[in-house]
């Protein structure tokens, strides 16, 4: 029985990565339209990645730091639009702002995909 919970936990997170890394819930082109028209860029990176390059007009909050700087967001009613390295990290964050009550939270995914 373990073992089957095991293999069904493994394959959970085979295709939730699978899922995070093509890309988030927002298009390049619907990223670029909300930005223009007022949305937050959020790089959810390591200050150290974020230092090394990102998006012109991107705040540094690394995920591990979200929870402690959320207000740093506020309002809640302002639209969102995170982005990391490959997609899992902020498809984390994206999915705590939600958690927190932001009401319009958009996942780029990867960088790479701007």
């Amino acid at each position: 029985m373990l073992n089957k919970v095991a293999l069904a936990l493994a394959i959970l997170v085979a295709v939730g990565s699978f899922f995070f890394l093509r890309g988030g819930d927002v298009s390049r082109e619907g990223a670029h339209k909300l930005v223009e028209s007022g949305a937050r860029l959020v790089d959810v990176r390591t200050p150290e990645e974020f230092a090394g390059g990102h998006l012109p007009g991107a705040v540094n909050i690394p995920v591990q730091q979200l929870s402690q700087r959320m207000s740093e967001l506020d309002p809640k009613d302002k639209p969102i639009v995170v982005y990391c390295r490959s997609g899992h990290r902020s498809g984390q964050a994206a999915a705590l702002l939600k958690g927190a009550g932001h009401a319009e939270v958009h996942d780029l995914g990867a960088m790479s995909r701007w």
